[in-house]
């Protein structure tokens, strides 16, 4: 019995339990200026709020590529030089809808934007607004990311 117990919880508890964080790619977009570094934030489509591009990794894409094209669906960000190590990570609750949500792992990778588009797949669902790394850093919840905005 004892050992049943034991493989029921490795082979089919243990897994449901503690599985691990979906994943998602986010693209964090500044410029320099003569007053400092700006940040591309987005609002979210649901609450509105400031946001990174941000969404799933798409097939056949690394995470920096599918970062750079969350960013141009969302953002219209049409020319970037994007790093392709992720500079750090944060957690946040994703609503998946019908009142289901999950805690959601986003690798963050930084690209330096040199051109944005006027006409990009969700421009009429999403504002986007260059701002100050600072006031970015004040202006989302998570606190990994604040601090990543603050490193800028």
């Amino acid at each position: 019995m004892t050992r049943a117990f034991s493989r029921a919880w490795e082979e089919i508890l243990r897994p449901m339990i503690f599985r691990p964080k979906r994943l998602q790619v986010a693209a964090l977009c500044y410029r320099k200026t003569d007053l400092g570094t700006d940040v591309l934030m987005i609002t979210s489509r649901g609450t509105g709020r400031w946001i990174l591009p941000k969404g799933w990794p798409i097939n056949g894409k690394d995470g920096a590529e599918s970062a750079l094209q969350e960013a141009w669906e969302e953002a219209g960000v049409k020319k970037a030089k994007i790093q392709g190590a992720p500079i750090g990570h944060y957690d946040c609750l994703k609503n998946l809808g019908k009142g289901r949500s999950e805690i959601v792992q986003t690798l963050v990778y930084i690209a330096k934007v040199t051109k944005l588009s006027k006409t990009y797949p969700e421009r009429h669902q999403r504002k986007r607004q260059w701002i100050r790394a600072e006031e970015a850093a004040n202006l989302v919840r998570e606190p990994k990311l604040q601090a990543l905005l603050r490193q800028l």
